[in-house]
């Protein structure tokens, strides 16, 4: 389960989205996360679908890494869903027994918080796994730019959000290693109640944190050996520049949220 987490990992390609500019594909994701709350009805879904659909397809980016970026979020999904189906009230009851009461709005809110966190998380996962870090950290220091009029430290903000990022399935590769070494000397995570599995998990954080601690020194060691003063005076072999791919991707976004934005007044008014 640990494994199957995506996010912050990268997929080689050279697909058309792979080479999109950076910067255009972060503000591509942060409207299409918009989008997804623009739509308050199922049929707007069909555009949500076809534009994620076809976002895979153009990435050729295999589905299976798709699937295990969903897989470790099973559990908040099932959780949200019974939350919201069990704790919203509304007019039209479905079903009763006891003091357990379903109604229709309560399904209808349940498979909209299901649908909006799946298509989040897919994504945002589209992001990472087309970007490098190194594209997605000039990426996000060029947006942020503008920012340096008001004393916001662009570049040193976005190095931490990719190193972030990329050491995601680092930790996550490490805790797998760790939690194996530990059940081969006996450790159970699995079996007990959940105040003893939260104390089983002891011997498992303990050295989790100290390699973590570990790696952060030897990078910031690793920094220091090749001089890195922050970004102030830094060159790059890549510049970051627009084409005529990044134009039309810009346009067919705006298609697609004006779409989600006339889905969302046309159904309604249907």
């Amino acid at each position: 389960m640990i494994k199957d987490i995506t996010i912050g990992q990268y997929v080689p390609g050279d697909s058309f989205i792979h080479k999109l500019d950076p910067r255009v594909k972060i503000l591509i994701s942060i409207v299409y996360i918009a989008a997804l709350f623009i739509v308050n009805n199922f049929e707007g879904y069909i555009f949500i679908i076809a534009f994620t659909g076809l976002s895979i397809a153009i990435s050729k980016v295999p589905v299976r890494y798709i699937y295990k970026g969903l897989k470790p979020i099973f559990v908040l999904l099932l959780f949200t869903a019974l939350i919201n189906i069990f704790m919203t009230s509304g007019d039209v009851i479905l079903f009763r027994w006891k003091f357990l009461r379903i109604y229709r709005e309560g399904l209808v809110l349940a498979a909209f918080m299901v649908l909006r966190l799946s298509f989040l998380i897919v994504g945002t996962s589209l992001l990472t796994l087309t970007t490098s870090p190194i594209e997605l950290t000039d990426g996000i220091e060029k947006l942020l730019n503008p920012l340096k009029k008001i004393g916001v430290p662009a570049h040193e903000l976005a190095m931490m959000m990719t190193i972030a990022l990329r050491f995601i399935p680092t930790l996550m590769d490490e805790t797998d290693k760790i939690m194996k070494a530990q059940m081969a000397r006996g450790a159970d995570f699995e079996s007990g109640n959940i105040f003893r599995r939260a104390k089983n998990l002891i011997p498992l954080l303990v050295p989790l944190f100290i390699s973590s601690f570990r790696r952060a020194d030897e990078l910031a060691m690793a920094m220091e050996a090749r001089c890195y003063r922050g970004g102030e005076g830094r060159t790059r072999m890549k510049q970051l520049k627009l084409t005529g791919r990044d134009v039309t991707a810009t346009f067919a976004t705006m298609v697609f949220v004006a779409l989600c934005v006339a889905g969302r007044f046309w159904w309604k008014a249907v």
